[in-house]
């Protein structure tokens, strides 16, 4: 098990947005996360990743655990040298790229795993190579994220955080910010790092992606996991009202 989650609670301002939530995911295995907006997604994925902190409950990343509840009720985490291992674990994909506008594409990737992980400049510039002849953007080595569309620039992203090694990938809706034409070019990407096994969570509207791609789906509503299942018995089969009403306005 590589990611597991139990009993994570978090609120904003008295407003309890994670309810008592608990999933894992094994090696090799893609998450999606589906539900309307506000109902807790990317707060999940901001906790697991630890941008946000959990009120309560447990966080283990390779059988360790980097927050688990006291006796008094309240979430304590390991010290941050632990926690920067813990980090080691996994790369985050956001909506925006949030790339370096002021690096090149290949210092965009070859940034952290020198600086942080103390590879040496050849590797690294190696293993970014690699990466966007992978993404179908070697070319664009020495350009500057403007300089790309959005597509290019959410897979730029996408190979960043792989060039760190990690063992999951979390995506927060890779394509929010992309018209349907790059859209395509994303989910392509995606599709094909799941063919390779890379473990992976995948907050996404996209209903037919996540039927595809995805070993369990997760339908989350008010904070909670309404349900969850394959992708057959989720998008073929919903045993909740709530699902079958939220999937209804996709089958239109």
């Amino acid at each position: 098990m590589i990611l597991q989650m139990n009993n994570i609670r978090k609120q904003f301002d008295g407003l309890e947005v994670l309810k008592d939530i608990s999933f894992g995911v094994d090696s090799g295995e893609v998450v999606s996360i589906i539900g309307p907006s506000g109902s807790g997604k990317s707060t999940l994925l901001r906790c697991a990743t630890f941008l946000e902190t959990i009120d309560g409950g447990e966080i283990w990343y390779m059988g360790e655990a980097a927050a688990r509840t006291d006796a008094s009720g309240h979430a304590v985490y390991v010290g941050k040298n632990e926690l920067r291992r813990f980090r080691s674990y996994y790369g985050l994909v956001f909506q925006q790229f949030n790339l370096f506008p002021h690096y090149s594409i290949l210092r965009n990737l070859i940034d952290a795993p020198i600086e942080v992980q103390h590879r040496t400049r050849d590797e690294a510039t190696a293993t970014a190579m690699d990466l966007l002849r992978k993404m179908g953007i070697e070319d664009k080595a020495d350009a500057y994220p403007y300089q790309l569309s959005g597509g290019q620039q959410q897979r730029v992203a996408i190979a960043r955080a792989l060039a760190m090694k990690p063992e999951i990938l979390f995506f927060d809706e890779p394509t929010s910010a992309l018209d349907p034409e790059l859209t395509g070019e994303v989910l392509k990407v995606i599709r094909q790092l799941a063919d390779e096994n890379m473990t992976m969570v995948v907050v996404t509207h996209e209903m037919s992606f996540a039927r595809a791609v995805s070993n369990r789906v997760l339908f989350m509503d008010g904070g909670v996991i309404v349900e969850q299942g394959s992708p057959e018995e989720v998008f073929g089969n919903p045993q909740e009202e709530r699902t079958r009403r939220f999937l209804s306005v996709f089958e239109r």
